[in-house]
């Protein structure tokens, strides 16, 4: 039976370099954003349910998925994101539980909690960051305007969502370094409980 440490926060956390501290432990990752990619590829089940909740102009002109467009629309209002949640996120569990092999997984998403895929953890841990800090790991990494950002932001949960249903809280709001040491601790706290199992 493996053991399924669900990770989670909100974007911009910085919660994707904790595979650094996963490898050192000889952890499996599971990126629940790349399996999304996985579920919306062109011709799957996980595309078409996209196209009939958002428009057939979410594809660009060989059938594959407009990433671009689809996040304009489903990040515009809180609703319009709930909606891609609840539309992608059977197809993303499918897969996800496909990929859970291996005595520990750690499995990083966004959505933990709303897709129910905290039901198979023995743990979760969610990483919050400030969000001027978050604003600007974003601007960076999608290469977004302030104001992109900002909306991207808003469509999520907020703080008080995580800190409500994770069991861990870990903050990232220094360097690398002093981050992954903080969430170190708290992931062997865990394989340590998980050994008396």
């Amino acid at each position: 039976m493996s053991i399924v440490i669900g990770l989670t926060g909100p974007t911009g956390s910085g919660k994707s370099s904790t595979e650094k501290v996963c490898r050192k432990y000889g952890i499996k990752s599971v990126d629940c954003d790349k399996t999304a990619r996985k579920a919306t590829e062109k011709g799957t089940d996980g595309l078409l349910a996209l196209t009939k909740v958002f428009g057939q102009d979410i594809l660009e002109q060989d059938g594959s998925l407009n990433r671009k467009l689809l996040a304009k629309k489903a990040f515009s209002t809180k609703e319009n994101t709930e909606l891609l949640n609840k539309t992608l996120l059977p197809f993303i569990k499918e897969l996800v539980l496909k990929e859970i092999e291996g005595n520990v997984v750690l499995l990083d998403a966004p959505t933990l909690f709303e897709s129910g895929l905290n039901s198979i953890c023995f743990k979760t841990i969610a990483v919050i960051s400030n969000r001027e800090i978050r604003r600007e790991r974003i601007i960076k990494r999608d290469n977004l305007t302030k104001e992109q950002a900002e909306t991207r932001m808003s469509a999520g949960k907020s703080d008080d969502f995580f800190k409500q249903n994770a069991n861990y809280i870990v903050y990232n709001n220094s360097d690398e370094e002093t981050f992954l040491l903080e969430f170190e601790k708290v992931l062997t706290e865990i394989l340590k409980m998980g050994e008396k199992l």
